[in-house]
């Protein structure tokens, strides 16, 4: 059975952030993840883990400003020192929480860009934060968005992002599949994991196209889940979902698979 990572920034909205924890474990997770933890000490959220017996999955790294419409940087030229910042960052914390992979947002590209520049600069960052995570033992990954979600993000096929690793070539850069955006980019599931299998690092899950619990929707996540184990997928799964109503009402779905 695949492991399950509640994502704690979509799921347990009902409490705050930090009492998302709890209510994760007591419903049954081994595993969290979440966007940004950006907001509390190091040591507040690894006692938080270590109080539930949680391993955390993933983080992103700072995005910018994420209020103000940033959605990450690495494409976006002058701010590589922002990036390179936000990677030591991201290193103090995945060392602190003991989360073995990080994923980096690409960003949005402006109006009119010219996007054979932007991916020089992608490229480059992207291989600068593979190498410094690699020297702390940690996998970077970049996650394809879909275009109806975040208009004029750079990053939105898995045949994209899996060719830019294999052009950078750093054996810890794999690829972040989310059934949900790869759903409605590209469908052809199966045959798109099978095939890209040795190059991902992480997935992620959620209703098509509601963004709802992996219980509805036009995608067969009990497909899904016996294909995972099917092929061997070790690691976690993030249940990366906007909850119908209340989270612990949904979770029926989890429950059936254990």
């Amino acid at each position: 059975m695949p492991k399950f990572a509640a994502n704690l920034t979509m799921m347990f909205n009902e409490v705050p952030f930090p009492e998302r924890f709890a209510a994760a474990a007591k419903a049954g997770f081994e595993g969290v993840e979440f966007l940004f933890p950006y907001d509390y000490s190091p040591a507040e959220v690894a006692g938080w883990l270590k109080a539930n017996k949680l391993k955390n999955a993933l983080f992103n790294m700072p995005p910018g400003n994420w209020a103000a419409g940033d959605r990450g940087m690495a494409s976006i030229p002058g701010r590589e020192k922002e990036f390179c910042d936000g990677v030591a960052k991201a290193i103090e914390y995945a060392k602190a929480l003991g989360t073995p992979t990080v994923h980096a947002m690409a960003g949005l590209l402006p109006p009119e860009a010219d996007r054979d520049t932007h991916r020089v600069t992608y490229v480059d960052n992207i291989w600068y934060a593979a190498k410094e995570l690699g020297k702390h033992g940690l996998t970077l990954v970049i996650e394809p968005i879909n275009t109806r979600d975040m208009p004029g993000y750079f990053l939105n096929l898995q045949s994209e992002a899996h060719a830019i690793c294999k052009e950078i070539g750093e054996p810890n850069l794999k690829v972040q599949m989310d059934f949900y955006h790869a759903q409605i980019m590209e469908g052809d599931l199966s045959m798109t994991f099978k095939n890209n299998f040795a190059g991902i690092g992480h997935v992620q899950i959620a209703s098509v196209p509601a963004r709802h619990e992996p219980d509805e929707g036009e995608v067969d996540y009990r497909h899904i889940f016996k294909l995972l184990d099917e092929t061997g997928y070790s690691g976690w799964v993030g249940c990366e979902y906007r909850p119908r109503g209340k989270t612990e009402d949904g979770l029926g779905w989890l429950k059936e698979m254990q």
